[in-house]
């Protein structure tokens, strides 16, 4: 894989994962949906991407109370949580898996009786697909930080396509994410329809001005699981953090500038819009102080 904020330690035991879909186990060679799945045709479902941290899967209320809130707000049932629960748990026993996991949970309306957009058209209930693989985020990569291109793409408002959805509509990133790597950088930025920095394609947005932390308001972005915490984390240990509009000029001049995710945790930015941030080595001081919290964070939740 490219650099990325998603780039992972190669795994060979990946070549034989089995793949959980709709209650059943398939090797990955074999794990298919039909192609009138309402995800493949419109887009149309939600999911998740999970750590399994020493055989615990870290922070999963958070991310069902997402999922959950998700499915209530495209009018889907999607069952219970202790029915999601119990296949993500059964998923990882089928696999052997125990640390460095991160499972992918897809839920869609389901399949269609013919190519459309109306739900009455759907045959049976959701289709649910969880592929969960060995991943251990690439060690370069949080050392070395990433460059960013702020895109022309917008994040759009809420009543277009809310950014609080986890959909799986996720193309307007896919977008901005291609236009990035064009014009040589890892990953795009992106702004709100006001011109404020907004997000990235693929992860939340954090700038650091002098021993303060910034990321936007969180109204054209996807509410972080990761991002949450960091501003959690920070907040107790008396390091304020704001969620505020700010510019691309406050980010070329920011002290230190870093992405949020659940898989790669917090990754450096060494660069954006061809612009370094300071030296451009990478790992700043307050990044690396709020990635040993972070840790700590994790650490208590396995915990308990």
């Amino acid at each position: 894989m490219a650099k990325s904020t998603h780039a992972a330690v190669a795994d060979d035991r990946n070549a034989d994962v089995q793949i959980y879909i709709n209650g059943e186990f398939f090797h990955r060679s074999e794990a298919k949906i039909s192609v009138f799945d309402s995800g493949f045709l419109v887009g149309d479902g939600i999911w998740e991407g999970i750590r399994l941290h020493h055989g615990v899967f870290a922070f999963l209320d958070r991310h069902l109370d997402r999922l959950f809130a998700g499915a209530k707000a495209i009018h889907l049932d999607i069952g219970t949580r202790d029915e999601i629960t119990a296949a993500l748990q059964a998923t990882v026993d089928q696999n052997g898996m125990d640390d460095n996991v991160h499972v992918r949970l897809m839920i869609t309306r389901g399949d269609k009786k013919t190519p459309s957009q109306h739900p009455s058209n759907v045959v049976g209930g959701p289709n649910v697909v969880i592929i969960a693989e060995h991943k251990k985020a690439d060690p370069e990569v949080a050392r070395e930080g990433i460059s960013l291109f702020t895109s022309t793409v917008r994040r759009p408002a809420p009543d277009m396509l809310d950014q609080k959805l986890n959909c799986h509509s996720k193309l307007h990133e896919v977008i901005a994410l291609v236009q990035a790597v064009g014009a040589g950088a890892d990953e795009a930025l992106m702004l709100d329809p006001n011109g404020a920095v907004a997000t990235c394609n693929a992860t939340n947005f954090f700038i650091v001005r002098d021993g303060e932390v910034w990321t936007s308001t969180g109204m054209y972005n996807l509410p972080g699981i990761t991002r949450a915490l960091v501003l959690e984390v920070a907040r107790r240990a008396d390091i304020p953090a704001y969620e505020k509009d700010f510019s691309l000029t406050d980010v070329y001049s920011a002290d230190e500038v870093f992405v949020t995710g659940t898989f790669g945790g917090l990754t450096p930015v060494s660069e954006v819009d061809g612009r370094m941030i300071s030296d451009g080595s990478g790992m700043g001081p307050m990044t690396e102080r709020l990635i040993e919290l972070y840790r700590e964070a994790i650490a208590a939740d396995v915990a308990k």
